[in-house]
């Protein structure tokens, strides 16, 4: 069997993320979008809601399961036996990052955990988490940006 974990923030969840579910899950068997539980950070939902709003957009996709984790990818994938990351790329500036942090996580894995980079569709090059925030604070239109179901939860994140 093919696994994969798609391991993200997913604050919020976006059209682009929901692309590289959907090809991803057509790639692997199984595959876990793991939401990262990063206490360093404010996030616009708690993991529980980002959790519960990235089950309900993946209810369709059986192959597809969501779960939060904390500390370290490497550590959650091998007490789970995950051997491949998937991650989502926008434009070369996203490949250096992430390019590092795939090399990062090979090495703290001893090898074990490999990277597969899924660039994402043309139409949705442009989105990024932090800028469906930054419209949806002024109160701009993010339909184009995130899955109809999660407008008004954003939107009521900033009294909107």
């Amino acid at each position: 069997m093919k696994k994969a974990i798609y391991p993200g923030s997913f604050d919020p969840p976006t059209l682009g993320h929901l692309d590289i579910i959907r090809r991803a899950a057509d790639i692997f068997d199984d595959l876990t979008v793991g939401v990262l539980d990063n206490r360093a950070k404010t996030p616009l939902f708690s993991v529980e809601e980002r959790v519960n709003i990235l089950k309900e957009l993946t209810k369709d996709m059986p192959n597809v399961k969501v779960e939060s984790f904390s500390g370290l990818l490497v550590d959650y994938a091998k007490a789970n036996g995950y051997h491949v990351s998937v991650r989502g790329l926008r434009a070369i500036t996203d490949f250096e990052y992430e390019l590092q942090i795939a090399q990062t996580n090979k090495m703290l894995s001893g090898g074990e955990l490999d990277t597969i980079f899924l660039t994402t569709d043309v139409e949705y090059s442009y989105l990024s988490s932090s800028g469906v925030k930054e419209i949806a604070s002024f109160g701009g239109d993010i339909s184009h940006c995130v899955p109809e179901f999660e407008i008004e939860m954003i939107y009521a994140k900033y009294g909107k």
